[in-house]
C-alpha cells in the first residue's frame, strides 16, 4: 500500500529545478514527452541518462552526483532494478525529493528505493504520473486520475508534509 499523499506531490510539482532521472534516448517515448511538458510549463529540467550526451537541447548527466547546481528532486523513470541505486545517488547528491514514477505496471517503484528513502529522510511518490497532477493536463491523464479517484487509490490531502525550496 502506497504512503504518497497530495501534500508529498504538490511539495514535490513546486520546485522549479528538477532532475528527470532515465529519460530515453527515443523522442517519441513517455519519458520524453513528459521532460518537454515539464520544461513547457516552466520548469528546468535536467535529463539524467549516462547513455547520453543531451535531450532536448539540454546537457545530459551521466549521474545526479555531477549536477550543478543541484537540483530541487528528481523524477525518476527507471526500471525498478535500478531504482534503489538511483535514490541512493540522490542521498549522496543532497536531494531530498523523489518521484518513482508508476504508469501502468511497476514503473520504477522499488520496495527496497523506498525503504532506504524513508531511512534517509528523502521525501518520496510512490507512483503515480505528474501529468494526472498537473493543472490542464490531457483528459487521458484526467481519466487515469478519476480512475484512481473511483478505486479509491487517489493519493489524499495530510497536513504538514513537505517544505519548499
Amino acid at each position: 500500500m502506497t504512503s504518497t499523499t497530495r501534500d508529498l506531490i504538490d511539495d514535490f510539482l513546486a520546485q522549479k529545478r528538477l532532475a528527470l532521472v532515465g529519460v530515453s534516448h527515443d523522442p517519441k517515448d513517455f519519458s520524453r514527452a513528459l521532460f518537454r511538458e515539464l520544461a513547457k510549463r516552466g520548469y528546468d529540467m535536467v535529463p539524467v541518462n549516462p547513455n547520453l550526451m543531451e535531450v532536448e537541447g539540454s546537457l545530459c548527466f551521466d549521474c545526479l552526483q555531477d549536477v550543478a547546481p543541484a537540483v530541487a528532486g528528481a523524477l525518476v523513470m527507471t526500471p525498478p532494478s535500478q531504482t534503489e541505486q538511483v535514490v541512493r545517488d540522490c542521498a549522496e547528491a543532497r536531494i531530498k525529493r523523489v518521484w518513482l514514477h508508476r504508469g501502468v505496471g511497476r514503473g520504477a517503484v522499488s520496495r527496497d528505493a523506498v525503504d532506504f528513502c524513508h531511512d534517509h529522510g528523502v521525501s518520496v511518490v510512490e507512483g503515480y504520473c505528474p501529468f494526472m497532477f498537473l493543472p490542464g493536463t490531457p483528459a487521458f491523464h484526467r481519466f487515469h486520475g478519476f480512475f484512481l479517484k473511483l478505486a479509491g487509490r487517489y493519493p489524499a490531502a495530510h497536513a504538514g508534509v513537505g517544505n519548499r525550496e
